[in-house]
């Protein structure tokens, strides 16, 4: 049974951006090699089209994969979220309380996650630890290593 994909109206444009280029670009260009790979001859022994072919399951797995997360998706409008409290969606400005680095972090949906740009799943040690939370005050988060981080959430926006 699928469970819901949560997102923001930013995650949902890049889901809906990359399968616009599977289903048109990806799947004409893989078409091309499967083509190209069928004029070299003997389709059996043809490492060429085999590798084609792989390639081709593999977008048509993603494609269905981003079709299921679209069709289960709940869009967080984010422009109606207060700043009262932590939700999916919130922008949080927390200071690490034994390092004293300040940290900023998007909540969002387990779909949307990205590290980088400092995008964490509501999911996640820390994104569960601030959920629910109001500005000042401080959470502990349990880190995948066993250590424990103590955060005190500055901003909400």
């Amino acid at each position: 049974m699928p469970r819901d994909v949560i997102l923001t109206q930013e995650g949902l444009e890049k889901l809906k951006a990359e399968l616009e280029h599977l289903t048109t670009d990806r799947r004409r260009e893989v078409a091309e090699r499967i083509k190209e790979a069928r004029e070299f001859g003997d389709i059996s022994e043809n490492s060429e089209y085999d590798d084609a072919k792989n390639e081709q399951a593999m977008v048509e797995s993603k494609v269905a994969q981003i079709e299921e997360r679209l069709r289960s998706a709940t869009v967080v409008d984010t422009k109606k979220l207060g700043t009262d409290m932590v939700r999916i969606g919130s922008v949080v400005h927390v200071k690490d309380q034994k390092s004293e680095k300040s940290l900023v972090f998007t909540i969002v949906g387990s779909a949307e996650t990205d590290l980088a740009a400092g995008k964490v799943s509501n999911e996640s040690p820390v994104g569960q630890a601030l959920l629910g939370q109001k500005r000042n005050d401080v959470v502990d988060v349990a880190l995948p290593s066993g250590k424990k981080r103590k955060l005190k959430i500055t901003k909400i926006g």
